[in-house]
C-alpha cells in the first residue's frame, strides 16, 4: 500500500470544494470518569460560569421550551437550563445524568430543540444525530479555514475530534439536513476560547 493510500485510511481528508474533512478517530474514545473530572474542574471557573451563561442566553434569543443536551460535558447546561435534560456516551456522564432523573435517550425519539456544545465534531454520525431535531439546534464548535489551519491547530484532537468545518461549510452541511442559520456569533472566543463559534439553525 503506497503512502497516499494509507493516508486516505488513517490521516485527515480535507475536502475544500464542501469546506468539511475528516479524521478516522480509533473506536476507542477517553470518555471516562477523568474526563468527566476534567469538564468539571473547567466548568467551575468564571470562565466556564460565562461561557454557560452566554449558551443559556443565546438558546433563550430563539426558543423558549425544553431541549436536549447532547455530550454534557461536565453537567453544568443541564443545571442552568430549566428543565433540560442530556444524553452522553461517557459513562461518567450517564450517571451523572441518572442520578438526576435526568437522562434521555436522543435517538429515541425526535426533540423540538438539541443544544450541542462542542460535541458534533465528536458524532461518529451527524447526521443521524441532526436529524433528531424537530425545530433547533444550537451548535459551538471550532471553525477552520483549511487543512493547514486544522494542522496547526489545538483543536486538531487525533482521538476526539472526527470532523471539521470551514464556516462556509458548516452552514452547507446543515442546509443540506433542512436547516437555515439564524445566528451565528464568536461569543466563546471573545470568552477566551480560540477560533469557537456558535450558531443557531432552525428546521425549515
Amino acid at each position: 500500500m503506497n503512502a497516499f493510500t494509507q493516508e486516505l485510511k488513517s490521516g485527515l481528508v480535507w475536502l475544500p470544494e464542501i469546506g468539511m474533512g475528516r479524521f478516522p478517530v480509533p473506536k476507542d474514545r477517553p470518555y471516562d470518569e477523568s474526563y468527566f473530572s476534567r469538564y468539571q474542574s473547567m466548568a467551575d471557573t468564571p470562565m466556564g460560569q460565562q461561557l454557560t451563561a452566554a449558551r443559556v442566553q443565546f438558546v433563550a434569543r430563539h426558543y423558549q421550551g425544553p431541549v436536549l443536551d447532547v455530550g454534557i460535558g461536565s453537567g453544568q447546561f443541564v443545571s442552568c437550563y430549566p428543565g433540560a435534560l442530556g444524553f452522553d456516551v461517557n459513562p461518567a456522564g450517564v450517571e451523572w445524568l441518572h442520578k438526576r432523573n435526568a437522562y434521555a435517550d436522543l435517538y429515541a425519539s425526535r426533540w423540538r430543540a438539541l443544544t450541542m456544545w462542542d460535541v458534533l465534531e465528536h458524532i461518529d454520525d451527524p447526521e443521524r444525530a441532526v436529524h433528531q431535531a424537530k425545530e433547533f439546534v444550537f451548535v459551538s464548535l471550532p471553525i477552520f479555514e483549511g487543512a493547514e489551519h486544522i494542522l496547526s491547530s489545538r483543536h486538531y484532537r487525533k482521538d476526539e475530534h472526527i470532523w471539521y468545518w470551514t464556516h462556509e461549510g458548516l452552514l452547507k452541511w446543515f442546509k443540506a439536513q433542512g436547516f437555515t442559520c439564524v445566528e451565528h456569533n464568536t461569543i466563546e472566543s471573545i470568552l477566551g476560547r480560540d477560533g469557537i463559534s456558535s450558531y443557531a439553525f432552525y428546521r425549515t
